[in-house]
């Protein structure tokens, strides 16, 4: 790898931002490199700021969105700056930021970044003078971009008519979907969730839709120029344009025909312009004949379903790691942190705080491992079994070959169902994965509780542990501080787990040959995950990356614990632990003081087996 020049990469940035490159020079020499990994996250959005910085290799991607609607905003290489609003204020990220490729970048942290304000105010301030204007022009930009004004002929472009078989609907010039799009919305106004917020589904319908088209041209059942045409709109869709076409509410009846048809419309109408031809001139690319061509929803849409799971699990997976890596760190900063441990909420014997932590790692690792298992039975699809499993009116051959062209086209290794009968209605995975996602849910869940116990207090709780205070907890109660991350978090683990149960039933009503319920699966189980990504998020950057052990606290525990007994048991004996326990529970003294006040241990014997290596191993007892 050829060594990157930092100078030469300073003097790009103060070319590009107006700042002195012996500014620059003199303020980020108190920084260090980080780099980041192919599709690692530098910072989420609605995290606080820590640092501020500058690519010096490679590419990072920022986006908006956390919501399932995430809007592509930039690509920065070397010499961009970037986080630098941390010098500006204390407020989150307004944007997130990855890099696909992977990236390294120069990174100051807001501490070190405070000392050098103080040390070198007009360097400084300099900086940040040219920052803030920069950051000014930048939003103007974003607020254009992410409002996506239009051109005034187009707000006032007019409207065509479509027909289907139950008549004439009007549709504005500019909508790219249809009068079945159109229906829907009208029969549906139910949730006021569109599927415009979930990107990976458009994503799985426009990938799903695409492999169809390059199938059914290799089996001479779709000409080339339509299939390119095809091919070419859902390649704008994978880019992340029209998704805001997608209109339809998650909330429908029809077994998910709203959503195909909505996919089919937008892709035939853009394949449309890019022949050349107006919207709504389906002569030339029909929504029903050629874009869905060799499909029926029940087999086009629950393939979407599949793979629209397994890119949310993708982003689930990755905000779960990073929860497991800071509860390790955490384990790690607190394995010398001697506390009592407890069972059924009452003391039980000594512990460290970081084997807790430990354990609460190694669950979310659990969890993972267990939602990689459920993400295996995705990949066999149904593709080809079009309205029942037959395969009526698909050309031979078909299901092997889209299967293949699927895999090809996202790079996933899909597998055509051994009976497409069956997995047409059958919907056990979707179940699966949903009680392999409320499994996480309920240990996430876990782990919030005994935050929420361990910081309980301060002065009349456990006090164990301090949470970063988030919020003020009162309207009534001054000082009063609340766990609300972990709250916060418990909450969204309840809906998974209510989700879990709708899954439950509506995987159970697929009678005969169709599940009609699979769009309230689609929605909890991508929602879900949406929601248990961003709470992981949020609760790995405003609550455990800031936990503090309160360690005295913890010491006088262990020494006050009855609990203490079991630990002395093999040096002392049955007896005399049961006679120092009777005494400490009627006088209300220490089990530790009473040991050496009757001389039965001395103080260093006994500072010996309280530590913390002694206390939570099996070891050899002194005798």
């Amino acid at each position: 790898m050829a060594k990157i020049d930092v100078d030469q990469i300073l003097k790009n940035t103060a070319a590009a931002t107006g700042i002195a490159t012996a500014d620059l020079q003199g303020f980020f020499v108190q920084g260090e490199q980080k780099t980041y990994k192919p599709e690692e996250w530098l910072f989420h959005e609605s995290t606080p700021r820590q640092w501020a910085g500058f690519v010096m290799e490679g590419e990072v991607e920022i986006v908006h969105g956390l919501h399932g609607s995430s809007k592509h905003l930039a690509v920065l290489g070397p010499g961009a700056l970037i986080s630098e609003s941390a010098l500006l204020d204390d407020s989150s990220h307004f944007t997130g930021a990855l890099t696909r490729q992977g990236a390294t970048v120069w990174q100051i942290s807001k501490e070190k970044s405070e000392v050098f304000r103080q040390e070198n105010p007009d360097m400084y301030y300099r900086i940040v003078a040219r920052i803030a204007q920069r950051i000014s022009d930048r939003l103007r930009a974003v607020s254009k971009q992410m409002v996506g004004a239009k051109d005034p002929a187009e707000l006032i472009g007019g409207v065509r008519r479509e027909h289907d078989s139950l008549g004439e609907r009007e549709l504005p010039n500019d909508a790219y979907y249809g009068v079945q799009t159109q229906r829907a919305i009208e029969n549906f106004p139910i949730s006021g969730v569109p599927l415009t917020n979930f990107e990976h589904m458009i994503e799985a319908l426009a990938f799903v839709k695409k492999a169809a088209a390059m199938a059914n041209h290799e089996l001479d059942a779709l000409e080339e120029d339509k299939m390119k045409a095809i091919c070419a709109a859902c390649d704008d869709l994978l880019a992340g344009n029209l998704h805001d076409q997608f209109v339809v509410d998650m909330f429908q009846g029809g077994a998910g025909t709203s959503t195909n048809m909505c996919a089919n419309e937008v892709i035939a109408n853009r394949g449309l312009e890019i022949m050349g031809h107006k919207k709504g001139e389906y002569d030339f690319l029909h929504p029903n004949d050629h874009v869905n061509c060799s499909q029926s929803t029940n087999d086009a849409y629950p393939t979407a379903i599949k793979l629209a799971v397994i890119l949310s699990l993708k982003d689930l997976l990755g905000a779960m790691a990073e929860l497991q890596t800071t509860l390790q760190n955490k384990a790690a900063e607190f394995a010398d942190v001697l506390k009592m441990g407890r069972t059924e909420n009452q003391d039980a014997v000594p512990m460290t705080l970081g084997q807790e932590f430990d354990a609460y790692a190694v669950m979310i690792e659990g969890a993972m491992a267990a939602l990689k298992r459920a993400e295996d039975e995705f990949h066999d699809i149904n593709m080809g079994a079009t309205a029942i499993g037959t395969g009526l009116n698909s050309p031979p051959g078909y299901a092997d070959r889209v299967t293949q062209k699927l895999s090809e086209v996202c790079g996933l290794p899909f597998r055509r169902a051994r009976n497409l009968v069956e997995a047409t209605q059958n919907a056990g995975s979707f179940a699966q994965m949903s009680a392999t996602m409320k499994r996480a849910a309920v240990q996430i869940s876990k782990i919030c509780n005994d935050l929420r116990w361990l910081s309980s207090g301060p002065r009349c709780g456990l006090n164990e542990i301090n949470l970063p205070p988030m919020q003020p907890g009162s309207s009534i109660m001054p000082g009063k501080v609340n766990p609300v991350i972990p709250e916060l978090v418990n909450q969204i683990c309840y809906q998974i787990i209510g989700y879990d149960a709708v899954v439950s039933m509506a995987a159970e009503a697929s009678e005969l040959e169709l599940c009609m319920a699979e769009p309230i699966i689609a929605y909890d189980l991508l929602h879900g995950m949406m929601i248990l990504k961003n709470a992981c998020i949020t609760l790995v950057s405003r609550c455990i990356v800031g936990i503090e052990a309160n360690r005295e606290v913890c010491r006088q525990y262990v020494e006050n614990s009855i609990g203490l007994v079991t630990a002395l048991n093999p040096a002392l004996g049955y007896e005399k632990s049961a006679d120092i326990a009777k005494e400490a529970l009627k006088t209300g003294g220490s089990v530790y003081d009473l040991v050496l006040e009757k001389g039965w241990l001395k103080k260093d014997e006994l500072d010996d087996m309280l530590r913390p290596e002694n206390m939570t191993d099996p070891r050899e007892i002194p005798k």
